[in-house]
C-alpha cells in the first residue's frame, strides 16, 4: 500500500461520527425543514462544541447523531459503518456500546444508589459481570473525586457532584464517543468550570471523543474545536 492510501485509511478509521447530507423535517404545524444537508465528521480523540442561537438545529443534530431520532434524510455512520436504516434493536445496541450521554438534567434514578446508577448501562449491556462492572464504575468515581459518595443517594448529593455522576454513567461502557447536551447549563460557574476540566482530562489523558452541544462561549473557545450553526445549516 502506497503512504497516500495508507494516509487515507488512517483517515478514514479515524472518524467515529460521519454524516452524509443529513436533513430533517419538522411537520407541526406546517412542513420546516430544521436541519439542512449537514456534511461533517468528529474524528477519534476531539473536543468538538457545537453553538449557535437558540432554534438553529443544534440539540435537533445531536439527537440524530446519537441515533435516538431516526427520522431523516441523508446518511449516518459512526465507526465507518451505516447506521441508517438500522432496526430499533441494532440501535439500541450501537448506543449503548458506542456512545455515552451527558444531559443539562443528570437523569438519575432515585431509587438507587451512585453505584448502582453508574453501573446500569453496564449491566443492561451485559458484555462483562456485575463485578467487573461495579469494579469499572468505583475507577470512574475516583477519577472523577467522588469514590467516597459511591453508596449515597442522588438526593443527598449537590448539583455539581451528581453531574459527575452522570458523566462516570456515560464512560461505564468505554463509548466510542460521549455526547452532551448543555451538560454545564444547569451547574454554576464553579461547577461548570469543573466539568470542562474533567472533559478536557478524558481527552488528553484518555483520547476520549467529545461531541457538545452549548450554549456557553466561553466553555466552547476551550474545546478543540467550535462547529457553528445558523438555521439549520452549519456555517463554519
Amino acid at each position: 500500500m502506497t503512504p497516500l492510501k495508507l494516509l487515507e485509511e488512517n483517515n478514514m478509521n479515524n472518524k467515529v461520527i460521519e454524516t452524509i447530507g443529513l436533513s430533517k423535517y419538522f411537520y407541526d404545524p406546517i412542513k420546516f425543514q430544521v436541519l439542512k444537508e449537514i456534511n461533517m465528521s468528529i474524528n477519534h480523540g476531539e473536543f468538538v462544541s457545537i453553538v449557535g442561537k437558540s432554534g438553529c438545529g443544534k440539540s435537533t443534530l445531536l439527537y440524530l447523531l446519537s441515533t435516538m431520532d431516526t427520522d431523516y434524510e441523508g446518511q449516518l455512520l459512526i465507526h465507518d459503518k451505516l447506521v441508517t436504516g438500522q432496526t430499533d434493536k441494532e440501535l439500541a445496541k450501537i448506543r449503548n456500546e458506542n456512545i455515552g450521554f451527558v444531559f443539562q438534567f443528570h437523569y438519575l434514578l432515585n431509587e438507587y444508589n451512585v453505584l448502582k446508577n453508574i453501573m446500569l448501562p453496564g449491566l443492561k449491556l451485559d458484555k462483562l459481570n456485575p463485578d467487573e462492572i461495579e469494579h469499572r464504575a468505583y475507577g470512574h468515581l475516583k477519577t472523577l473525586g467522588m469514590e467516597d459518595q459511591a453508596l449515597k443517594m442522588p438526593n443527598q448529593l449537590s448539583g455539581g457532584q451528581k453531574q459527575r455522576v452522570a458523566i462516570a454513567r456515560a464512560l461505564i461502557n468505554d463509548p466510542l464517543i460521549i455526547m452532551g447536551d448543555e451538560p454545564t447549563g444547569n451547574l454554576d460557574q464553579k461547577n461548570s468550570d469543573l466539568v470542562f476540566d474533567i472533559f478536557s482530562e478524558l481527552t488528553q489523558e484518555h483520547n476520549q471523543t467529545l461531541l457538545i452541544v452549548t450554549h456557553d462561549i466561553d466553555f466552547a473557545n476551550k474545546t478543540n474545536r467550535i462547529i457553528t450553526m445558523e438555521d439549520g445549516h452549519i456555517i463554519s
